[in-house]
C-alpha cells in the first residue's frame, strides 16, 4: 500500500468475453502456478488430487468438486505457501474397458496373438465386436485415454484450476505401475499381501472378483419356492428358498441350535429332491428360525452367508455356477445317479435365470414343491458397476490385510481415522463405519485386461501344474514388468506354458490398488525422493464422500503398511450434485450434464461462484440462477472497478496515512473484519463463509460507499478528497485478493489494470494491515451512514424522484444516529439533502424521516 507510479490501462467497455482464453495463456507462459521445489516442507503445502476416470466426459459434478480444491490451492498460495498440486488421470480399469469396447467395436480375446497392423473397424459396431489380442486391445486403450486426457486438461484449464501442468501422471504408466508393483511386492515380502483360493464375489458379465467396497445392493423382485427334502422313516423337511437351481450344489441344511422343531435333526441327513444327494443337517447361530420355515439349504454358494456356513460348519463344496453365469457341464459330486445325472444336464449351460425356470419344472414333476412360489422383494448384491446379480465362485486371488480379519490392524487404523483432520467433521463415521463393518480383506486382483499386472510369475511342474506356493517374483529395480510378455530371470520365452517351465499371473490389479498409492506416485516415491521428502506427508485430500471406503480408506491402509503413518493431514469430502428435482447425478440416470455449455454460457468464475456456494459435504442442487448471480458480479466486478479506478485517478495516494476522515476509517474497518472472517472460514475450509463474507461487503460498498464518498472523491484539491480516493484504492486492491480464489479470471483482468504480475501471486490480505489503515476507524459509522441513505433513496423512488433530486431535510433519530452523523457531509452530497438533523436516542433501530421538495410531496 504504498505511493509508487502507475499508469492504468482501463479498457473502455470491460467484458467477461475472452478473458479465460486470454489468461490461461498467460498463466501458462508466466509460470505462475508452477511449484517451486527448492522450498522446505514447512513452505509447501501439498495436495493429493483426485485423478478423474478418463473414460468419457467430465460432468458437472466434477467441476463443483474440483473448484473446491483450487479453492484451497489459491488461498494457500497467496498465503505464501508453494502449493504443490499435481493432476492425475485414473485411466486403468473397466470404465476404460468398456469404452475402449464400444468405441472402437473389439473385445480382448488374450488367445489371439499380436498383430503389429491391426487397425480397428471403420464403422465401429459395439454389437459386433471384433476380437483382438490383449496387447493390440492395450494399446487401443491407451491411445484412447490420450486423445480423452488432452480433453478433460482443457476443460480443467477453462475452469482455472491452478494445476502445474508439468506434474501429472496417470494411473497406467511407467511410474506408477512401477509403484504399484513395488508396493505390492513389499506388502508380499512382509505378509500382508497373499494369494488365496476361496469363494468370491463375482460379476458374471465383466467375468472379475469384486471387493467388498465395489458392492451395492439392488432392490430385485423374486419368489419363495417351498420345496421338500427327504429323510428316511420320516416327514419330509420343508425349506423355502429363492434360488432352487442351486438345490444341485447343496451340502447342507441349516437350523438355529435352540430351534426345537429341527433338535432331532441336528446329527442326521437327508436327501436333496431330485438329485437324490446326502446332505447333513446343522445347527448354527446365524439359522433364522422366524424366516420362511426356520430351516435353510447351504449351497455352495448361493450367497455371503453360504460362505459364512460353510467356512465355520467345515462343509465340502459342490459349485455349479461357472464364470461365465452360466451351469457348469460336468455335475457336482454326489450327483451319481442317472436320473440325478439326466436331471442336471437339463440344467447345463443354462443361465441361472433360465435354470431356475428348469429347475422348477423338474420339482413339480417331481411332486417336491409344495404350492406355488410367493413373490418377494429382497435387496441383491451387485457390483456397482454391473448389471446382474453378482454370484459366489470359488477363485484364485489376491488379497491386501486390511483389518477385515484382523482386530490388531482394524483397531490402528481406526485410530488412523482418528488422527485425521476431517471437514466436515461427521464424515469420519462413515470412516468408522466401514472399518468396523469389514468382514473380509481387500481383494486387489481382476480378471481384466487393462490395467497394472501383478509382478508374479509360476514355475510350472514336470506335469505342467503351476506351483503356487513358490512364485517368481523380480527384482524391484527391473518394475515395471508384463509377466504375459515378459519371461522372469533365468528363463526364455520358449519355456512359457512348458512342462518345468513357467506362466506369468494372468490377472491385474484392482484400480483402487493403484489409485490408493496416489500421494505416493504424485510425490515420486522412490523416483524422486527429494521431491518425495518435501511433499509427503501431504496436506490435502479432497474427495467425494461415496470413495470413502474405496479410495480414502485403501489410501490410508497403503500409507500405514507402507510408510508407517497418514498419508495427509487433512481431508475435505465434497457433497453430492443434485439435479433440479433433487435427485442425485449418475450416469446410470442419465440426468448427468455436462460444464462446457454452461461455461459457454455464464463464464467460468459464474460457475465457481455456483461451486463455491456448495459448503464441504453439503449436497448441492445444480442452479442456474446462482450461475447468473455469478455472472452478475462479476460484471458487477468489473464495472465497479473501473469506476473506483477512474474516481481515484492514477495520482492517487495508497499511504494510508492519507486516510483520515471517519466514512473512510469506518469502511476500512469493515473490510478489515471481513478479511478477519474470511481468512478464518478458509482456515477451517469453508470456503462458502468466506465467498458470503466478501460478497456482502462488496455489495455494500458498491452500493453505500462508493455513493457517499463519490462526490468528496471528485474533490481533486483537498485532502478529504485524497482521504476518499486512497481508501478506494486500498479497498480495491484488498477486495480483488479477496475474489482472486473465487473469480481468478475476473480477479487477474482487474488486478492487471493496475497492477503489475499477478493477483494470484500477491499476498493474501492482513486483517491486522488493513485495521491499521483504518485508524481506529467505527464499521459503526459505515452502517449507519449507509441506512439513512437508503432511507432518502426509498423516500425518493416512493416519489418517483430521480435520485439527483434534492431533498428539504432529513432528520435522524435512534441510538446510532450520532455515528451517522459523523458522515454528515458525504450523507448530505449522497442524498442531495439541503438539511440534516441527528438526534441520539434509546431507540435501537434508527428513525429516519425524510422531508421531500414541495413540489414533489
Amino acid at each position: 500500500m504504498t505511493n509508487r507510479d502507475r499508469s492504468f490501462r482501463v479498457p473502455d467497455k470491460p467484458s467477461l468475453d475472452g478473458i479465460e482464453a486470454k489468461w490461461v495463456d498467460v498463466w501458462d507462459e508466466s509460470g505462475v502456478y508452477r511449484f517451486d521445489r527448492t522450498k522446505t516442507r514447512d513452505e509447501i503445502y501439498s495436495i493429493d488430487t483426485p485423478p478423474p476416470t478418463v473414460s468419457g466426459s467430465l460432468h458437472i459434478g466434477h467441476a463443483f468438486s474440483y473448484t473446491h480444491t483450487d479453492l484451497v490451492a489459491r488461498y494457500q498460495r497467496m498465503r505464501g505457501k508453494t502449493v504443490f498440486y499435481p493432476m492425475g488421470w485414473d485411466d486403468n480399469g473397466l470404465p476404460t474397458e468398456r469404452r475402449v469396447q464400444n468405441y472402437y467395436g473389439v473385445r480382448c480375446d488374450p488367445s489371439i496373438p499380436y498383430d503389429p497392423d491391426f487397425s480397428p473397424p471403420a464403422k465401429p459396431d459395439p454389437k459386433r465386436q471384433v476380437p483382438v489380442s490383449r496387447r493390440n486391445f492395450i494399446e487401443l486403450c491407451e491411445r484412447l485415454t490420450a486423445e480423452d486426457e488432452k480433453v478433460f486438461e482443457g476443460v480443467w484449464r477453462r475452469l482455472g484450476l491452478s494445476v502445474d501442468w508439468s506434474h501429472t501422471y496417470a494411473t497406467i504408466d511407467d511410474g506408477s505401475r512401477a509403484a504399484a508393483q513395488r508396493a505390492f511386492l513389499r506388502n508380499l515380502k512382509r505378509g500382508e499381501a497373499y494369494m488365496a483360493e476361496a469363494p468370491t464375489l463375482w460379476d458374471v458379465t465383466f467375468r472379475t472378483a469384486v471387493a467388498q467396497a465395489e458392492l451395492e445392493d439392488r432392490e430385485r423382485t423374486g419368489a419363495y419356492h417351498k420345496i421338500a427334502f427327504h429323510r428316511d422313516g420320516g416327514e419330509p423337511v420343508h425349506i423355502e428358498t429363492t434360488r432352487p437351481e442351486l438345490i444341485a450344489a447343496c451340502v447342507a441344511l441349516v437350523a438355529h441350535p435352540d430351534d426345537e422343531r429341527y433338535a432331532d435333526l441336528f446329527g442326521s441327513t437327508v436327501r436333496s429332491p431330485v438329485f437324490g444327494v446326502e446332505v447333513p443337517v446343522k445347527a448354527h447361530r446365524l439359522a433364522e428360525p422366524d424366516k420362511g420355515t426356520g430351516i435353510a439349504m447351504i449351497c455352495t454358494f448361493g450367497d455371503i452367508t453360504d460362505v459364512t456356513w460353510w467356512r465355520e460348519l467345515q462343509l465340502p463344496t459342490r459349485p455349479i455356477v461357472g464364470w461365465d453365469g452360466r451351469i457348469i457341464a460336468d455335475p457336482p459330486p454326489g450327483v451319481d445317479s442317472e436320473a440325478a445325472r439326466e436331471a442336471y444336464a437339463k440344467l447345463a449351460g443354462a443361465t441361472v435365470h433360465t435354470a431356475r425356470e428348469r429347475m422348477v419344472e423338474l420339482l413339480r414333476a417331481s411332486g417336491d414343491m409344495v404350492g406355488d412360489p410367493v413373490p418377494t422383494t429382497r435387496p441383491v448384491k451387485f457390483y456397482e458397476k454391473g448389471d446382474k446379480p453378482l454370484e459366489v465362485v470359488t477363485t484364485r486371488q489376491w488379497y491386501i490385510r486390511n483389518g477385515g480379519r484382523d482386530a490388531e490392524i482394524r483397531d490402528r487404523l481406526l485410530a488412523r481415522g482418528r488422527e485425521l483432520q476431517w471437514h466436515p467433521g461427521h464424515m469420519r463415521t462413515r470412516y468408522e463405519h466401514w472399518v468396523e463393518g469389514l468382514n473380509s480383506d481387500w481383494l486387489i486382483s481382476r480378471q481384466r485386461f487393462f490395467g497394472v499386472p501383478f509382478p508374479v510369475w509360476y514355475p510350472l511342474d514336470e506335469a505342467g501344474n503351476p506351483r503356487y506356493d513358490d512364485p517368481i517374483l523380480p527384482e524391484e529395480s527391473a518394475l515395471p514388468i508384463d509377466p504375459s510378455s515378459q519371461a522372469p530371470a533365468g528363463y526364455t520365452e520358449e519355456r512359457r506354458g512348458e512342462p518345468g517351465g513357467f506362466i506369468g499371473d494372468p490377472d491385474v490389479m484392482d484400480t483402487w490398488a493403484t489409485s490408493s498409492l496416489s500421494p505416493q506416485i504424485a510425490g515420486g516415491w522412490e523416483r524422486d525422493e527429494d521431491l518425495f521428502s518435501r511433499v509427503f506427508p501431504m496436506d490435502l485430500r479432497p474427495q467425494g464422500q461415496d470413495i470413502i471406503r474405496t479410495w480414502l480408506f485403501s489410501t490410508v491402509v497403503r500409507a500405514d503398511l507402507e510408510n508407517g503413518t497418514l498419508p495427509w493431514r487433512t481431508t475435505a469430502i465434497s457433497g453430492w450434485i443434485l439435479d433440479p428435482d433433487r435427485k442425485k447425478m449418475s450416469k446410470s440416470k442419465g440426468n448427468v450434464v455436462t460444464p462446457l455449455d454452461l461455461l459457454e454460457r455464464y463464464s467460468s468464475d459464474a460457475i465457481r461462484y455456483w461451486a463455491a456456494s456448495g459448503r464441504l459435504g453439503t449436497d448441492t442442487a445444480l442452479d442456474e440462477g446462482q450461475m447468473k448471480v455469478g455472472r452478475r458480479l462479476s460484471i458487477k466486478i468489473l464495472n465497479a472497478s473501473k469506476f473506483a479506478l477512474s474516481v481515484a485517478g492514477e495520482n492517487a495516494s495508497e499511504d494510508p496515512a492519507a486516510v483520515t476522515r471517519p466514512l473512510d476509517r469506518a469502511m476500512l474497518a469493515a473490510l478489515a473484519d471481513t478479511v478477519e472472517d474470511a481468512t478464518a472460514a478458509f482456515e477451517a475450509y469453508d470456503h462458502t463463509r468466506a465467498l458470503e463474507r466478501t460478497e456482502r461487503f462488496f455489495w455494500e460498498f458498491c452500493d453505500d460507499y462508493l455513493e457517499l464518498v463519490k462526490a468528496r472523491a471528485y474533490d481533486a484539491d483537498s485532502a478529504d478528497g485524497a482521504s476518499a480516493r486512497t481508501s478506494l484504492l486500498i479497498a480495491l486492491s484488498v477486495l480483488q485478493r479477496l475474489f482472486a480464489p473465487f473469480l481468478p479470471f475476473v480477479a487477474e483482468e482487474v488486478w492487471s489494470w493496475w497492477r503489475e504480475g499477478s493477483v494470484h501471486a500477491a499476498r493474501w490480505p492482513e486483517a491486522a494491515e488493513v485495521r491499521a489503515a483504518a485508524q481506529g476507524g467505527d464499521p459503526g459509522v459505515l452502517a449507519a451512514a449507509s441506512e439513512v441513505l437508503r432511507a432518502v433513496r426509498k423516500a425518493k423512488s416512493e416519489a418517483k424522484l430521480s435520485m439527483r433530486a434534492e431533498v428539504a431535510a432529513v432528520v435522524v433519530r435512534g441510538k446510532n444516529a450520532g455515528a451517522a452523523g459523523v458522515a454528515e457531509g458525504d450523507i448530505a452530497a449522497a442524498g442531495r439533502a439541503a438539511s440534516l438533523e441527528f438526534h441520539p436516542g434509546d431507540e435501537t433501530e434508527l428513525a429516519v424521516e425524510v422531508t421531500l421538495p414541495e413540489a414533489a410531496e
